[in-house]
């Protein structure tokens, strides 16, 4: 049985054209792909993000537990702040990457992927230490995300909270949308500016509709995960089970940024640490096809005819209409403008490394 978000019911009314998505009956698109990833480039798109889970940690040993669980500096955050981050295994593979809000000293949410969220609250209640305790509110909060450059005067239609003065990674609680008490968050994932609205799940059909109402004149429309994932793509945005996993580490994928080596001990540390100081054996690169083809997961990369990795991300892009890839492959051939090869179909079809991001926003 598929698990629904309490969205589903209207999903059919838009043309929603709903696929499995880990377990997830979801929209892959409500018109098309191309239209709803232009909407977001140049206007606004809604998305559907219920799936995604959350978690709350709460306590006097929240902080410290965070710490040790995730690779970023928790304790740089402010409150009504958040700050992107993986956990990671002993292995410096990773677990999950997710979302950590600061709501106060004692008080934090997580934000995971819809498909790790029994794996994490595991892992996460494996390592829990006195202090700090954990509530699992998936099933209770949904989530929408509002994305592109009109998003902004779209929302001030509908809240007079300070959406000019949020900067991007930070959020405000308890803020009135349409009515409805909101979480709004200046965050997304497709590499343009927006929000991502946590509601109680009874508020997520109207706050919908709301939302939908008041950006018809701005050209919102709704859009599926198959614009979701061509747009955080193309902002070179990773996903996990693509270019994260338990066999992938953030260095490898190149996340140090978000890998806080000097903030103290933390579950995988040792191991990225050996890492970084022995060199990357390989590392995620961009690379464009030369000759017609399209990269897709899992195709092999080969240079000097041996393989030398494959690729975690691929198509064309629809913002700029070239086959473009992330590929993890070995370090020796990860500079731009090294000449590799993509086999498609059993050909070897020639691609050269460009650099990442694809798309920035303007």
């Amino acid at each position: 049985m598929l698990k629904r978000t309490p969205l589903y019911p209207i999903y059919a009314e838009h043309g929603g054209r709903v696929i499995d998505f880990g377990g997830w009956e979801l929209p892959v698109q409500f018109s098309s792909i191309q239209k709803e990833h232009d909407a977001v480039r140049q206007q606004a798109g809604l998305f559907d993000v219920s799936h995604m889970g959350e978690i709350l940690v709460e306590g006097p040993g929240a902080l410290q537990f965070l710490q040790k669980l995730t690779t970023n500096d928790v304790a740089k955050l402010a409150d009504g702040q958040c700050q992107y981050s993986l956990m990671c295994y002993p292995s410096g593979g990773v677990v999950d990457d997710l979302l950590v809000y600061k709501m106060a000293d004692t008080r934090y949410m997580l934000v995971v992927n819809a498909s790790n969220i029994e794996k994490d609250l595991a892992w996460l209640t494996e390592h829990a230490s006195d202090g700090a305790q954990l509530t699992n509110m998936s099933d209770q909060t949904a989530l929408l995300a509002l994305q592109g450059p009109m998003a902004e005067p779209i929302l001030s239609k509908l809240t007079d909270a300070p959406l000019s003065t949020l900067s991007p990674f930070h959020f405000l609680e308890n803020v009135s949308i349409a009515g409805i008490l909101t979480l709004l968050s200046r965050s997304g994932y497709t590499g343009e500016d927006g929000f991502e609205l946590y509601v109680s799940a009874k508020d997520a059909i109207p706050l919908w509709q709301k939302l939908l109402e008041a950006g018809e004149e701005h050209g919102l429309l709704p859009a599926g995960l198959g614009a979701r994932d061509t747009l955080r793509f193309e902002a070179r945005l990773p996903l996990y089970g693509q270019e994260l996993s338990a066999e992938i580490t953030p260095l490898e994928a190149g996340l140090s940024f978000f890998v806080k080596l000097k903030k103290g001990d933390f579950i995988g540390r040792d191991a990225l640490l050996e890492q970084k100081e022995k060199g990357l054996p390989r590392k995620l690169v961009g690379i464009e096809m030369q000759e017609r083809g399209i990269p897709r997961s899992h195709y092999k990369v080969y240079a000097d005819d041996k393989p030398i990795g494959e690729i975690t991300t691929g198509t064309q892009s629809p913002t700029y209409k070239r086959n473009v890839g992330l590929a993890l492959i070995d370090s020796a051939y990860t500079a731009p403008g090294t000449e590799v090869a993509v086999e498609i179909r059993g050909v070897q079809v020639k691609a050269v490394v460009v650099p990442t991001p694809f798309h920035k926003k303007k």
